[in-house]
């Protein structure tokens, strides 16, 4: 008889997203509907990656220039680009793997690791961090306040501006994102360095979340963790072409795996580059070439300029949103460095009331922020892709019913 991975009867309900979408076409309101929630691209995809991605596509109907697979690891071209332009030489084309979704090697990554290495989340948090580590089965049993045993959560509060602190204890594998994904904040140049000194005194190995760095606006904030000194030995980074981009269509991402980032079997010392090459050649069949074609053509330099007008626009966006919750007197963080303002809620409603009082009075989708964790109670994340003409009906909707 087959048997279960029981792991998986571990998981808190539905994943966070496919609720929301519940509730909003079960809602009250009659008004259309101003999703401010999800946080998917809605701008079209720049001309300059239109026009690669069509000669790409018309290049696997000729037989001169048709390709099959390619190699698991991206093409040459691409790795390259990326190399060259996103980090201006500081990580080499071989360390740097391309892949299908951010998410995807957020989750596969732990297939390298033993079960028994404990995992640091922060709190609150993109929920695909916990939930993979929970399937992996690098926790016990959901306790009471929604908290899994076994996890050492990372708190990221008012009082620390949402950027969580290196943890008194001992962890294995970290996860950080900056920009927070809910949140919004960003982690400066002295954090990081806190903790890449962490990782490298305690082994651990910082699982590195970049996919909003297009967003950073603020002086002082790194883009990449590799900026930091030493954070080769100790970090792997995942960036994603989503939201820079508008790839949430197509998808596609990278990893990057430094060759002197090193992991550790009774005291035996193997190259954790070598292993994920491994399992890419093993599991992964390489992202389409036509995909890949569109990604070269955002480092070219009419993609360059209509790559950056799209972020301008999203951050724009952002700004004009956290200002207009501000002006209604509601306590907002995050919509500077990053698409998402983190919103608290009046009159101490918890998360799910006031979004369902956004959603059933207003009309108005947000993402509850006890969605993302223990420490998200009392606040709602809104996303700025919206246009600003629905940001302003939110805004005018919001001043009628606060």
């Amino acid at each position: 008889m087959v048997k279960l991975n029981t792991h998986y009867t571990k998981l808190a309900g539905n994943y966070l997203f496919p609720e929301i979408s519940k509730r909003a076409r079960n809602r009250t309101s009659t008004a259309p509907l101003v999703d401010l929630g999800i946080g998917d691209v809605t701008r079209p995809l720049p001309p300059a990656i239109v026009q690669a991605l069509s000669q790409a596509s018309l290049e696997m109907g000729n037989a001169s220039t048709f390709r099959g697979y390619g190699p698991s690891a991206g093409y040459d071209f691409l790795r390259g680009a990326i190399s060259q332009y996103d980090y201006k030489h500081l990580i080499h084309p071989e360390e740097i793997f391309i892949s299908d979704g951010a998410k995807c090697d957020i989750a596969n990554i732990q297939e390298i690791f033993c079960s028994s290495n404990r995992v640091a989340v922060p709190d609150p948090t993109y929920p695909v961090y916990l939930d993979t580590t929970v399937m992996a089965g690098r926790t016990r049993l959901q306790l009471k306040n929604g908290r899994y045993g076994g996890v050492v959560y990372l708190a990221c509060t008012e009082e620390n501006n949402f950027c969580p602190l290196p943890p008194r204890e001992s962890c294995d594998l970290v996860y950080l994102c900056s920009p927070n994904n809910p949140t919004g904040s960003a982690m400066n140049r002295e954090l990081l360095k806190q903790w890449v000194d962490y990782a490298k005194k305690t082994k651990a190995i910082l699982l590195f979340d970049g996919a909003y760095e297009a967003y950073i606006r603020s002086p002082g904030i790194p883009k990449s963790i590799y900026e930091i000194e030493g954070a080769k030995e100790v970090a792997i980074e995942i960036r994603s072409y989503s939201k820079t981009a508008g790839f949430t269509g197509l998808r596609l991402s990278y990893t990057v795996i430094p060759k002197a980032l090193k992991i550790f079997d009774c005291g035996r010392e193997h190259s954790l580059h070598a292993l994920w090459q491994r399992r890419h050649d093993t599991k992964f069949g390489g992202a389409p070439y036509p995909i890949q074609k569109a990604a070269e053509a955002i480092y070219s330099s009419p993609g360059k300029e209509q790559v950056r007008e799209m972020i301008e626009i999203y951050s724009q966006n952002a700004k004009f949103l956290r200002e207009g919750l501000e002006q209604l007197g509601l306590t907002v963080y995050g919509g500077l460095d990053a698409p998402y303002v983190w919103c608290k809620a009046p009159n101490n409603l918890s998360s799910w009331n006031f979004f369902d009082l956004l959603l059933n009075q207003a009309g108005i989708v947000s993402v509850p922020g006890s969605g993302f964790g223990l420490l998200g109670e009392g606040f709602v994340r809104f996303s700025a892709f919206a246009d600003q003409t629905k940001l302003t009906e939110a805004l005018t909707r919001l001043r009628a019913h606060l």
